[in-house]
C-alpha cells in the first residue's frame, strides 16, 4: 500500500522581528512530497527576502525534476552573496519523499536533518560533495510507517545560548530530546509543537534568533468517513448507508437523526453513554461496526472550537487534547492523530426537530461548520473531500 506523508511546519520569530527570517515551502503532487527550508542570512525584512526567494526557486525547481546542480548553479546566479560577510544569502534544507516510502534529503549549511523509527535516530549515510563553492550533503533512505523526519533551523540549535545554556542545544541533545519525548501515537504536529515549546523555554521566551522546524511523518492511509445529516431525497437513505458501512477506514456518523437512520437500516442497536457526561457537549453513542457516534451541530461546533486552538497553539499542542472522553474531542482526536484524510457525507434534509419556532438551528449552521472543519483540516494536511447528498 503506498504512503501518505503527514507533513506541518512551524516557526518562532527572532525577538521583536515582526517577520520571520526562516521560510519554508511545501507541495504535494500526486504521490510527491516536497518541503523546503530556507533559512536567510540574519533576520527581519532582508533575511525573510532571501528566504523566500530561496524556498521558492527550490521547491519550483524540484518539483519540476531539476537535479541539484541545476538548483544550486540556478540559486547561485540569480540570488546575491552578502557583501559585508562574503557569506551565502541563505541555507536550505530539502526533502523529497515519494508515496513507494524513499526520501531524499539535500542539505546546505543547515543542521542536520534527523530521522526517528521506533523513537531512537536513524544513522544517515550522507555523501558529500562541492557544486561550486558549495558543500552540500545528500542521503537516500526507505521509510516505514511511523518514521519521522525532523529538520531544523540553527535557531534550534542555538536555543539558549548566552541565558539557559552556554553553548546552546546542541544537535546531540535535540536528538537525546526527541528520542526521550516519543510517544507511539504521536504524530507530526504533536513533535514539531514539543520541539518548538522546548526552544521557546530555552530561549526563556525570547528567541534570540528565529526558530524553525518542520516534521514529515510517514503513515499508512486512514481515511474517515464522516456522516452528518440525513439526505434531502429519504428513498437515499437506504443506497448512503449500504455504501458508507462499506468503507474501508474509520467510519463516524454525527447527528441524532442520523445515528437512528444508521442503527435502522444497519440491523444494529444503537446505545447511549453516559459513562462521560459534560456540561457542554452531548453524549456519545454505540452502533457495532461504527468507531464514533455523536450528536450533530452541537458537537462539531465544539470539535471545531478544539481543531482551531489546536491550530493556533505553537507549544504546548500535543497534550491540549488530554484524555477526555466527549465526543468532539473523541472526534478532534480521531481527525488529527488517526486519520491522514476525511471525505464527508453531508445530508441536506432539515431536521424535523429543528423546525419549532422557538428553535434557531439551521441547515446552513451545519453546513457552515463542515465547511471551516474542512478548511482547518486541509490547513493541516489532511486530504478532505464533501459529498453532498
Amino acid at each position: 500500500m503506498k504512503l501518505f506523508f503527514e507533513t506541518c511546519y512551524g516557526s518562532l520569530n527572532k525577538h521583536d522581528e515582526e517577520l520571520c527570517g526562516d521560510k519554508v515551502e511545501l507541495r504535494k503532487q500526486g504521490g510527491d512530497t516536497f518541503l523546503v527550508l530556507a533559512d536567510g542570512l540574519g533576520s527581519g525584512v532582508k533575511a525573510n527576502i532571501l528566504a523566500s526567494l530561496t524556498s521558492k526557486i527550490v521547491i519550483t525547481m524540484l518539483s519540476e525534476g531539476a537535479d541539484i546542480t541545476d538548483i544550486i548553479e540556478t540559486m547561485s546566479a540569480t540570488l546575491p552573496i552578502c557583501s559585508e560577510r562574503q557569506v551565502a544569502y541563505s541555507t536550505f534544507t530539502f526533502l523529497h519523499a515519494d508515496d513507494r516510502g524513499r526520501i531524499h534529503i539535500v542539505e546546505y549549511d543547515n543542521p542536520q536533518a534527523i530521522v526517528l523509527r521506533g523513537g531512537k535516530a536513524l544513522p544517515l549515510d550522507w555523501e558529500r560533495h562541492e557544486i561550486g563553492d558549495k558543500v552540500i550533503r545528500e542521503a537516500n533512505l526507505d521509510v516505514r510507517p511511523g518514521d519521522q523526519c525532523v529538520i531544523i533551523s540553527d535557531g534550534v540549535i542555538h536555543a539558549g545560548v548566552g541565558r539557559s545554556l552556554n553553548l546552546g542545544w546542541q544537535h546531540k541533545n535535540v536528538v537525546e530530546y526527541l528520542e526521550n519525548s516519543y510517544r507511539k501515537d504521536g504524530t507530526a504536529h504533536s513533535v514539531q509543537n514539543l520541539l518548538l515549546s522546548a526552544c521557546s523555554n530555552l530561549y526563556m521566551g525570547s528567541p534570540g534568533d528565529d526558530t524553525t522546524v518542520a516534521v514529515c511523518q510517514a503513515r499508512m492511509p486512514n481515511v474517515a468517513y464522516i456522516m452528518v445529516g440525513p439526505p434531502v431525497n429519504a428513498d437515499e437513505d437506504g443506497k448512503l448507508v449500504g455504501e458508507f458501512l462499506k468503507y474501508e477506514g474509520t467510519k463516524i456518523v454525527c447527528g441524532g437523526t442520523t445515528s437512528q437512520i444508521v442503527s435502522r437500516l444497519s440491523g444494529k442497536e444503537l446505545r447511549t453513554d453516559l459513562s462521560y457526561v459534560t456540561p457542554t457537549v452531548p453524549p456519545i453513542g454505540y452502533i457495532d461496526g461504527i468507531d464514533l457516534v455523536t450528536e450533530g451541530i452541537v458537537t462539531l461546533g465544539e470539535t471545531l472550537n478544539l481543531l482551531k486552538r489546536y491550530e493556533q497553539n505553537t507549544v504546548g499542542r500535543s497534550n491540549m487534547l488530554g484524555q477526555r472522553g466527549d465526543g468532539a474531542t473523541l472526534l478532534a482526536r480521531m481527525l488529527l492523530e488517526r486519520c491522514t484524510g476525511v471525505k464527508f457525507l453531508v445530508g441536506r434534509a432539515l431536521n424535523p426537530a429543528h423546525q419549532n419556532p422557538g428553535m434557531s438551528i439551521n441547515l446552513n449552521i451545519k453546513l457552515n461548520l463542515v465547511n471551516e472543519i474542512v478548511a482547518c483540516l486541509k490547513r493541516m494536511d489532511r486530504e478532505v473531500d464533501v459529498e453532498y447528498h
